[in-house]
């Protein structure tokens, strides 16, 4: 099952997630198969590819729950 869910990057005390969508039985680091956004929480800013993450969506991907929260207010589910 694929799933899109973050991937750490970053220094200490400043990380920088990227939205990838990797297969479920991958560890968190591992080989991704898609990067479809980057997530900075200290500055509270999102880049989303949405066309790609729809795409991935309608095929049967599944986002974890910190994904889907970042999806939410990015307002993707409401193009879908």
């Amino acid at each position: 099952m694929v799933k899109l869910r973050l991937k750490r990057y970053g220094r200490k005390q400043q990380p920088t997630y990227r939205i990838v969508a990797i297969e479920s039985k991958f560890r968190r680091e591992g080989r991704a198969f898609k990067e479809v956004g980057i997530y900075r929480p200290k500055d509270n800013r999102t880049q989303l590819d949405i066309t790609t993450i729809i795409y991935l969506l309608k095929t049967g991907a599944q986002p974890t729950s910190t994904v889907k929260d970042i999806l939410i207010r990015a307002k993707v589910f409401e193009s879908i």
